[in-house]
């Protein structure tokens, strides 16, 4: 099967496997981290359909709707792969982006971390679609989800946690952007990247001052 089938068969694969889903992690999110990763692939020495696939199937299976689970969608991704006969080094590469991905990937103390410039390239896509006016949404979303506070003054950001410390985290969805979103613009891998994520950044921040100037009542 061709490259460009290929593709198309994942992208059916994903509507249909994300039909349902939360809405800061449905089959739109995936679409604004694909395109999100052609245009950063563009000037990038990279493998553009290992950056695809990789894009398309990050969240296929997102641990935390299935308890923390972390194998579920790396196998799913896997299985799928294999039945569309794509080579073997392929599919291992996507599957390394899979698990190496996530924001909390990156609180383990790994003596050797999987490092690739696609997965740069996904993960760059990814953080980008996490801060800005789209970030701002999905956080709400997603703790209106979980029914979480918005804010609460007494509970401080906790800003030194570990991974299973952030997995299981319930604090308020501002603290998110504190013990989060806004530490991912210095941690973008690439320079369009790096570009892109300034003016996010700075919406975000204009954001929290608005909302605390509400919160308190101030003109």
């Amino acid at each position: 099967m061709k490259q460009n089938a290929i593709i198309k068969e994942t992208i059916a694969f994903v509507k249909e496997t994300l039909k349902g889903a939360e809405g800061g992690h449905d089959w739109f999110h995936i679409l604004r981290v694909y395109n999100n990763a052609n245009l950063i692939a563009k000037g990038e020495e990279v493998d553009s359909f290992i950056v695809q696939l990789g894009a398309l199937l990050h969240d296929i299976a997102d641990a935390k709707f299935y308890d923390g689970d972390e194998t579920i969608g790396p196998k799913l991704a896997s299985e799928f792969l294999k039945k569309l006969n794509v080579d073997a080094a392929v599919i291992v590469h996507v599957v390394h982006i899979i698990n190496n991905i996530s924001y909390k990937s990156s609180l383990e103390n790994k003596s050797k971390k999987f490092t690739s410039k696609e997965l740069e390239v996904v993960q760059d896509a990814d953080r980008l679609d996490a801060i800005g006016a789209i970030g701002i949404a999905r956080a709400f979303n997603y703790g209106g989800f979980k029914n979480r506070a918005l804010y609460d003054p007494e509970i401080a950001p906790n800003l030194n946690m570990t991974k299973e410390e952030y997995k299981k985290s319930t604090a308020p969805t501002i603290n998110h952007f504190y013990e989060k979103l806004l530490l991912l613009k210095d941690k973008m891998n690439t320079l369009t990247g790096k570009k892109l994520a300034e003016e996010r950044h700075q919406f975000m921040q204009q954001y929290l001052d608005h909302f605390y100037k509400e919160w308190e009542g101030k003109a």
